[in-house]
């Protein structure tokens, strides 16, 4: 680390991030007050949720527990290189697979939760050109500073909307994460999911669970502080379900399912336990 990233008061967000991240592998932070709460049943690979506002990082398995505050959820402004994409390069890199995943009323205002996936980079000119492309979505993975760190991975974000969900100055990502093929792929009862207030205003306690599961998860449930529960099933055959019904739900572009849950006002998230698909004997 340079002399000049410790004294410069010009910092950018990135800077700040991976000073962040360096830190976190000598040292453990406390918590502090935050807006999410990340849960999982297991370690993965990648970069780890990047929260608007807040982030609260927990490792399964490890006494290690970080908490960041003010951390971008991929607001930053980044400069991508000046190479340009090969015009062989598909169609999808540089716009995201866009996959509704929840909507509802509350208190007489719409809502939504939704899921951006970008396909695989093969190379550093496609990556530029997505990388350009993401920052006209507002998509920009937090911590990302050059189009080489998108290369070989499928970036995605989540995001809850109040009522149009590709409006970019209408929504509050929730987490942000990359999908590599090295990762292993979620199975049994792997689960993992982030909770966040549901407004940003007179609202202090993690009410939206945002989470994904592996493709044999039959159903989730979330329990709340006060005890109560909300199981969210996969449809029969995986058919396609009304997205005001909670539902566990395939994302275009995401090798693994997606879940949501919202607790009832007055109580916050506890937990989130799967139910595995159950094999007819033979």
């Amino acid at each position: 680390m340079s002399a000049d990233r410790e004294t410069s008061s010009d910092m950018t967000n990135s800077d700040i991030t991976l000073l962040l991240a360096d830190a976190t592998d000598e040292v453990e932070i406390g918590i502090a007050p935050y807006e999410a709460v990340i849960r999982g049943g297991r370690r993965r690979k990648a970069r780890r949720w990047a929260v608007a506002a807040a982030t609260a990082l927990v490792l399964a398995g490890s006494s290690a527990t970080l908490a960041v505050a003010g951390l971008p959820g991929g607001s930053g402004t980044v400069t991508p290189p000046a190479t340009q994409a090969p015009a062989t390069a598909p169609a999808d890199l540089f716009a995201p697979q866009r996959t509704t995943l929840a909507t509802g009323v509350e208190d007489g205002k719409e809502w939504r939760v939704v899921i951006d996936v970008w396909a695989t980079p093969r190379n550093e000119a496609e990556a530029a050109g997505q990388l350009e492309a993401m920052g006209e979505y507002g998509d920009v993975p937090s911590g990302v500073t050059k189009a080489s760190e998108l290369v070989g991975k499928s970036s995605y974000v989540t995001f809850l909307s109040d009522g149009d969900g590709a409006d970019r100055d209408n929504r509050r990502p929730v987490y942000e994460d990359a999908f590599e093929a090295t990762d292993d792929p979620m199975k049994g009862t792997d689960v993992e999911s982030a909770a966040i207030p549901f407004r940003t205003t007179n609202e202090h306690v993690q009410r939206l669970v945002i989470g994904m599961v592996g493709r044999d998860a039959e159903q989730v449930t979330c329990t709340w502080r006060d005890g109560t529960k909300t199981k969210v099933d996969r449809p029969g055959n995986d058919k396609e379900t009304a997205t005001d019904q909670p539902a566990i739900r395939r994302a275009e572009g995401s090798p693994v399912d997606w879940f949501v849950c919202l607790a009832p006002k007055g109580t916050g998230y506890g937990t989130a336990d799967v139910t595995l698909r159950q094999v007819p004997a033979k």
